[in-house]
């Protein structure tokens, strides 16, 4: 099966980014594609590699990051949601990309299902 990923939350106000992150590599796991993870809304903020949690905290950036160039999946963070938030391309960590909302409408169309995770 190919998933898409849409991510509406920021990492560390609900449990959804955890819950997607989680979800993604439990389909990895069991042999399923990830087609693309979507950044949108407050998940724009899952991207930026400004972020610097407490050390006994986990680090959600860094996690995404890893998986994104360790199974080689395209992330994109919404163009506009991030440049509401003050991020750009020069703080969008490694394995993010900045894309458009076309990005998520082929996303939809071409992934067998399309899981949102918010709050």
């Amino acid at each position: 099966m190919k998933y898409g990923i849409l991510i509406l939350e920021g990492p560390y106000q609900h449990e959804a980014s955890d819950s997607a992150y989680q979800f993604a590599r439990a389909a990895l796991d069991k042999g399923h594609e990830i087609a693309r993870v979507f950044f949108y809304q407050d998940g724009v903020l899952n991207s930026t590699k400004l972020m610097e949690p407490q050390s006994d905290d986990r680090h959600i950036q860094k996690q995404w990051s890893a998986l994104a160039t360790e199974n080689e999946i395209d992330f994109v963070v919404c163009v506009a949601a991030a440049k509401r938030r003050g991020i750009n391309e020069e703080v969008v960590a490694e394995g993010f990309k900045i894309g458009g909302l076309g990005m998520l409408t082929d996303l939809a169309i071409e992934a067998d299902r399309l899981i949102t995770f918010r709050a």
